[in-house]
């Protein structure tokens, strides 16, 4: 009797350490699916909500001036200036096709008249120096100042870089003078400046004015100091957050120099 009941006690202690085991794999099959299950959360792509507040707040921004210099610059350039990037570089290409065309038009239609006035007036001495003055081609606050010793900010490309030239704030169709007596050297084109002039001062002294439009003068003419050379046209995208405004830079030997210090 005594055998039996140490038996059935056996039994039942055997039964009650499977019932344990059992329960204790149920558990840690569980623990281990919920951690896996977390895991798959944490790691899963798909399961990144982004927050509407970072979109908010960018389009809240876009048009203040960032405190660093980051890559990318184009992207940001045209989302300061509140355009597309196909829309942007469509009217991009658009005004420097217009302004081509006008170039072209007014040398074709005026070439005559204008080699007429070269001729007659190739016995003007450019003898600009030092002790004189330039005319202002504009008149306006500078925008970003000549700096080559250092770098200077540019809000609409987003970097810090050297600056040859100084760039004058001004309002679109602003007539632009001829700082000197020059002779024009070039006339051309091209991303960040737009249309400009180039000319000679005498005494191996250049000077460059940026953004223009409709100009009235040739190649090889002579200019008076205070002649109309063109007209100030819409910023080019190197400049659409600086806003609208003349590119001027003076060289002298072909290195640039403080436009400022010459001015009256």
């Amino acid at each position: 009797m005594k055998d039996r009941v140490n038996q059935l006690f056996k039994d039942k202690f055997i039964l009650v350490m499977l019932v344990l085991s059992l329960i204790a794999i149920v558990a840690a099959a569980g623990t281990v699916r919920i951690r896996k299950g977390n895991r798959e959360m944490e790691e899963s792509p798909y399961l990144e909500i982004r927050e509407s507040d970072g979109i908010i707040a960018q389009d809240e921004t876009a048009g203040l001036l960032p405190e660093e210099s980051r890559d990318g610059n184009e992207s940001i350039r045209e989302a300061a200036a509140g355009e597309s990037a196909e829309d942007f570089y469509e009217e991009s290409a658009k005004e420097a096709g217009n302004a081509e065309r006008v170039t072209a038009e007014s040398a074709e239609t005026d070439a005559g008249a204008r080699e007429a006035g070269a001729a007659a007036d190739s016995s003007l001495i450019l003898d600009f120096t030092e002790a004189e003055k330039m005319l202002w081609p504009v008149h306006g606050n500078v925008i970003l100042g000549y700096s080559m010793d250092q770098t200077t900010y540019f809000p609409t490309l987003e970097q810090y870089k050297c600056n040859p030239a100084n760039v004058i704030q001004s309002e679109v169709s602003t007539p632009v003078f001829a700082p000197a007596d020059a002779k024009v050297l070039e006339i051309g084109n091209n991303e960040e400046t737009g249309n400009f002039v180039r000319l000679d001062l005498g005494n191996s002294y250049t000077a460059v004015c940026g953004q223009l439009k409709e100009i009235p003068v040739v190649e090889n003419e002579y200019l008076h100091r205070g002649d109309v050379l063109g007209y100030i046209a819409e910023p080019t995208k190197y400049y659409t957050i600086e806003g609208i405004n003349l590119y001027f830079e003076l060289q002298k030997d072909g290195k640039p120099v403080d436009a400022l210090d010459y001015l009256e």
